[in-house]
């Protein structure tokens, strides 16, 4: 399997994870100590994984809520053997974002270490 394989599985885990609302399935491709980032009211906002892992816990999932899925990556960066940005689309109608995934390949495997995303309440 390729490295760009490799990193577009670990999306695709993300990807599935974030639409099924399954916490383990994404702790699997976040390391312990990622943390994720976003803008509210002006300032940066930083969630531990394991608190956005409790708020995805306590939501209802997007599949089970019978919303569309439209997830994709938009870019693909590999700066090195073990360092990697990706940048995707995902949505929550009517929240959609774009995610900044900073990876690392840690003992053979791809895992994200680091979310930054934005949210808008329309499409792009």
């Amino acid at each position: 399997m390729s490295e760009r394989d490799a990193i577009e599985r670990t999306i695709q885990t993300y990807f599935d994870g974030l639409y099924e609302g399954d916490a383990d399935k994404l702790a699997s491709v976040f390391t312990a100590s990622s943390l994720l980032t976003f803008e509210n009211k002006g300032k940066a906002t930083i969630l531990t994984r394991d608190q956005w892992l409790d708020n995805v816990r306590a939501r209802p999932s997007p599949k089970a809520a019978g919303l569309q899925r439209d997830d994709a990556i938009l870019l693909v960066d590999q700066s090195g053997p073990t360092t990697a940005l990706v940048k995707v689309k995902c949505q929550m109608p009517p929240l959609y974002f774009t995610d900044y995934l900073a990876l690392l390949k840690i003992d053979g495997k791809w895992t994200i270490a680091q979310k930054i995303y934005a949210t808008r309440k329309e499409a792009a």
